[in-house]
C-alpha cells in the first residue's frame, strides 16, 4: 500500500505556487480577493529564493534502497524465495563496495532526518527479517569481513525459546540473547522489532493486522502488549531498545500507525518494494520500502 507523505507534499505544493504566482502565471485568492503578482511578491519569496527553497528541500532529499533478506546457508537449493546462499551474499557486498555504496543503520537514518547527523553519499540498508541464528552463522562474519553494517529484526518468542533451549541449527534455528548481545557488541549490527509472538497467520490474525470487526480499543491493546514485551526484553536482555518496528509479512492497518508512534517508535519498515526518498520530514521514517533479495535477484540487479 501507498502512505502519502501528506506534510512533504504540502510544503513542496506551496513553493511552487508561491513561485508561479511570482511570476504572473498564476494568482492566489484568499477567502475570494484575487491578490495580483505585484501585491504577492511585496509579501512573498522572490521567484529566484523560491527555486533556492525548493532546490535546497531537493538537496536535503537522499535515495535510499533498503534490501530485505531472511535466511543465509551455505547453498540454496531449497527452492525459497527467503533462502539465498553465503557466497551469494558475499558477491552481494562485494558489488556494493565495489560500487561505493555504504551500509547504514536504521539510527543513522533517523539522525540525518533528526538534523544530528549526515548520510555518505550512496547509503543502503541491509535487513534480515525473523532473526535466525545462521544470520550469525554465515552473514555475520561476511559482515565483519567487508567492514558493512546491517538490521535485524528479531522474533521475541522465538529468541526466548532459543535461549532457553540452545539448538545451534542453521537451517532453523533463532538467534539468542547471547548472539544477540555479541553481535550488538561488534557494531556492525543493530537490532529492532519484530513483534514478539505476532509472526504468524493461524492465530485468527495476520501478523499485526487489525482482525475484522476488532474495536480500535481492542487493537491497540494486542499490539502494545505484544509490541511491548519485546521492547522491555530488549532493554532487559542487551540494555537497548528498538526504534524501529518491521511489519509481520508486511501486513499493515492503519489504525497501527498512531500506535506504533505511540509507542516511541521512530520508524517503520514494509514488505512494499521501492526506492526511498528520505528528507529532514520524520513522515518520511515511517513505512519504508523494501526490495526483497531472491536467489534469482541480485542486489546488482536490484540496483542496476
Amino acid at each position: 500500500m501507498y502512505v502519502i507523505k501528506m506534510k512533504t507534499l504540502i510544503y513542496y505544493f506551496a513553493i511552487f505556487a508561491v513561485t508561479l504566482a511570482g511570476i504572473g502565471i498564476i494568482k492566489l485568492c484568499s477567502y475570494g480577493t484575487s491578490i495580483d503578482a505585484d501585491s504577492m511578491l511585496k509579501e512573498s519569496p522572490s521567484p529566484q529564493s523560491s527555486a533556492m527553497l525548493f532546490d535546497k528541500a531537493k538537496s536535503d532529499e537522499k535515495d535510499v534502497p533498503i534490501i530485505m533478506y531472511h535466511s543465509i546457508l551455505r547453498s540454496s537449493h531449497s527452492g525459497s524465495e527467503y533462502i539465498i546462499s553465503e557466497a551469494d551474499f558475499e558477491r552481494d557486498l562485494k558489488f556494493l563496495k565495489k560500487q561505493g555504496y555504504t551500509p547504514i543503520v536504521m539510527q543513522d537514518l533517523i539522525d540525518f532526518v533528526d538534523g544530528k547527523g549526515t548520510l555518505p553519499e550512496k547509503p543502503i540498508i541491509l535487513t534480515f527479517d525473523d532473526g535466525y541464528f545462521n544470520n550469525c552463522s554465515y552473514a555475520f562474519p561476511l559482515l565483519k569481513k567487508y567492514d558493512c553494517k546491517a538490521v535485524i529484526s528479531i522474533i521475541g518468542y522465538y529468541t526466548d525459546l532459543y535461549t532457553e533451549t540452545p539448538d545451534e541449527n542453521p537451517a532453523y534455528s533463532h538467534l539468542t540473547w547471547k548472539d544477540i548481545k555479541e553481535m550488538i557488541a561488534s557494531g556492525n549490527v543493530e537490532f529492532q522489532n519484530h513483534s514478539y509472538n505476532l509472526h504468524t497467520i493461524d492465530k485468527g490474525r495476520n501478523g499485526t493486522k487489525k482482525k475484522k470487526g476488532e474495536s480500535l480499543a481492542d487493537y491497540k491493546a494486542v499490539l502494545t502488549s505484544d509490541l511491548g514485551k519485546l521492547q522491555d526484553a530488549f532493554k532487559n536482555n542487551v540494555g537497548f531498545t528498538p526504534t524501529t518496528f518491521t511489519y509481520p509479512f508486511g501486513s499493515v492497518s492503519n489504525d497501527s500507525f498512531d500506535i506504533i508512534q505511540e509507542m516511541g517508535f521512530r520508524a517503520s519498515l514494509s514488505c512494499e518494494s521501492g526506492m526511498n526518498h528520505i528528507g529532514k520530514n520524520s513522515d518520511d521514517l515511517y513505512m519504508l520500502k523494501r526490495y526483497l533479495r531472491t536467489p534469482k535477484k541480485s542486489v546488482q540487479a536490484i540496483l542496476e
